[in-house]
């Protein structure tokens, strides 16, 4: 074998990216599927995902199929459960692709790649974690360095290995708003007097309750004593529609939590003044349509989930040493520290339309409800 293990784009006419993670992590892969097309353009390419995740790629028109993985068949018995899981290994060996993708160290990605019989399997190395000598089922195995990376270079490697490597530009991130969307959304617009552009829309929650920023109730206020139209989004939770409520109090804000599709939140957040948000999916859908954003921080990486490729992005990061720790609360307590001591006015302070504005008096107003 000589210096280089790259493969034969031209043995490859059909291939399947597997990512066996979450929505945002899918929307950070969707650069392997642009590259995959631009240096491989005769062939045919498929993802296998989650179901729940279908949303991300379904639009995308550098996906040819989308196939997926329903986790709720792991409530079934052992005996169904296992069924299904053969029904789909089999179904995946008789698309005979030529080049397996997995982008995550799973053993299920790494037992769809065995069962491929592709010529070409990547995968990413374990450090001997899960199955057993699961490395060898790869033929081209993408090391990870010690060093933090942004997950969109970290899928990218997996191209890199077999000898397809994008520059910057072209590493970009692909999610495309359907008109239907968008005709959804003008309609909301239009009965709550709202103007595209002249909105300030938050997403103060994820699932992940340890990101949660404690202030939000005072920026909301802070918008509506500078006569913002406020908009908020969230998930159809009971936790998250309480929080929301305790969060907009008594100012009238249109509150769409558990309303929106994903398309419908992508026209929500591209067509806003100002979009707020923590580490959630919505703050990678921002980056992957440019919109004015500002994110907090606080126990993940920035550098590995930091705004990709938008400038109109900013950070808030509280200046505490042990950040990021990537631990669910301070000592596993659910609650961070690092977020709560991001004050009001470092939020507001990264907004450039409020650059000279008189931080005291509006902090005046909040605390005295006046």
């Amino acid at each position: 074998m000589g210096y280089t293990n790259y493969i034969d784009t031209n043995d490859v006419k059909k291939i399947l990216v597997v990512k066996y993670r979450h929505l945002g992590d899918i929307l950070l892969s969707t650069s392997v599927f642009y590259n995959l097309k631009r240096f491989i353009p005769h062939a045919k390419v498929d993802a296998l995902i989650y179901k729940d995740c279908v949303s991300i790629l379904k639009n995308n028109p550098y996906v040819d199929d989308i196939f997926y993985y329903d986790r709720s068949i792991k409530k079934l018995s052992f005996f169904k459960k296992l069924v299904k899981e053969l029904k789909l290994l089999f179904f995946i060996k008789k698309q005979k692709y030529d080049l397996v993708i997995n982008l995550t160290e799973g053993d299920r990605g790494a037992i769809i790649a065995f069962f491929s019989k592709a010529k070409y399997k990547v995968g990413f190395f374990s450090e001997k974690k899960g199955l057993f000598k699961k490395e060898k089922i790869f033929t081209h195995l993408v090391k990870s360095p010690k060093t933090n990376r942004h997950a969109v270079e970290r899928n990218l490697d997996a191209l890199r290995i077999i000898g397809i490597f994008p520059e910057y530009s072209e590493r970009k991130l692909i999610f495309h708003i359907p008109k239907k969307a968008r005709h959804s959304m003008k309609v909301i617009f239009e009965k709550n007097n709202i103007k595209v552009k002249n909105y300030v829309l938050i997403h103060p929650n994820t699932r992940w309750r340890f990101k949660y920023w404690d202030k939000f109730d005072q920026l909301i206020k802070f918008h509506y004593l500078n006569g913002d139209k406020i908009i908020i989004v969230s998930g159809n939770d009971e936790y998250e529609k309480e929080l929301v409520k305790k969060i907009i109090k008594d100012i009238p804000a249109l509150d769409l939590t558990g309303k929106t599709s994903i398309d419908e939140l992508a026209y929500l957040i591209a067509m806003s003044k100002m979009f707020y948000a923590i580490d959630s999916f919505s703050y990678h859908l921002a980056n992957a349509l440019k919109a004015n954003l500002i994110a907090l921080f606080g126990p993940t990486c920035d550098i590995s989930w930091g705004p990709w490729q938008n400038k109109n992005a900013k950070i808030v990061v509280a200046n505490v040493p042990c950040r990021p720790c990537h631990i669910d609360g301070c000592g596993g307590s659910k609650v961070s520290e690092c977020m709560k001591d991001i004050s009001l006015e470092d939020v507001i302070s990264a907004n450039p339309f409020y650059e000279n504005i008189d931080l005291k008096l509006i902090e005046e107003k909040i605390f005295c409800n006046k």
